[in-house]
């Protein structure tokens, strides 16, 4: 193979591996920001203490467990596909069970963040 074919074949593959980057589906800054203060005030609470991110091609999901040999408890997910339809924003349970759907995430989120309630 000469010099010619091989800088040509490392170039084919830089742009595959940006296009298949750019397709990537992902959560912005302003997402993150608004999951991670979630997710910080339910660890300092003492009741979630792990999470996974996954930017999968056709959706984005952040999953939080409660211990981090378990199953996540709650999956946040982002697909763009259902944004017209249903929202693009999800929280789904362990059994599959969506608790919110909608096209705002902050709402969507209200979902996992219940008010404290006063008891008398």
């Amino acid at each position: 193979m000469s010099e010619a074919d091989a800088a040509e074949r490392d170039q084919g593959a830089a742009v595959v591996a940006l296009r298949s980057a750019a397709t990537r589906v992902s959560f912005d800054r302003a997402e993150l920001r608004a999951i991670l203060n979630l997710y910080g005030r339910k660890v300092a609470e003492g009741e979630w203490r792990d999470y996974a991110i996954d930017f999968l091609k056709d959706v984005a999901v952040f999953s939080i467990f409660r211990r981090s040999s378990e199953m996540p408890l709650y999956r946040i997910v982002k697909d763009p596909s259902l944004a017209r339809r249903q929202g693009a924003y999800s929280v789904t349970t362990t059994g599959g069970l969506i608790l919110k759907r909608g096209h705002e995430l902050e709402r969507v989120l209200q979902a996992l963040d219940k008010p404290l309630k006063l008891v008398r």
